[in-house]
């Protein structure tokens, strides 16, 4: 498997010193205000895989276990004993699309009285799903 890798943002007018790669659908890079998110969720924003500079200064490289693109998240799973699990978060707020990298911990922490519900539908004897073959 590739590596996920944590460059420094060569340039010097950027908020967001830090350039992230993950190697999904060719290779995707945003910038990011930092290499982990360790107390809350770090904004990040998509850039052209082309601005991933030629020599990059590496600040972290770590082997990547799994990367899945889930509906609107992208769920990382890094091979290191401790913060090893996180995700990328499309979302949208004050009316456009936002990114967000946050790891589990973070988001309970967000949400600290919310349940994932862990069930399948239980008790069912039968469930019924209805198509609409006219939708597009």
């Amino acid at each position: 498997m590739a590596d996920l890798l944590i460059a420094a943002n060569p340039d010097p007018d950027s908020s967001l010193p830090y350039l992230l790669r993950l190697p999904l659908g060719g290779g995707m890079v945003f910038r990011t205000s930092g290499t982990w998110p360790r107390v809350k969720a770090l904004y990040c924003h998509p850039v052209d895989a082309a601005e991933w500079p030629d020599e990059p200064k590496i600040v972290e490289r770590t082997e990547i276990r799994s990367v899945t693109r889930r509906g609107a998240a992208i769920d990382l799973v890094l091979a290191r004993g401790r913060e090893n699990r996180s995700q990328i978060v499309f979302t949208k707020a004050r009316g456009r699309e936002m990114l967000f990298w946050q790891t589990p911990r973070i988001r309970k922490q967000a949400l600290p009285n919310v349940t994932t519900p862990t069930a399948r539908a239980a008790g069912l004897a039968d469930l019924q799903i209805v198509v609409d073959t006219r939708e597009q």
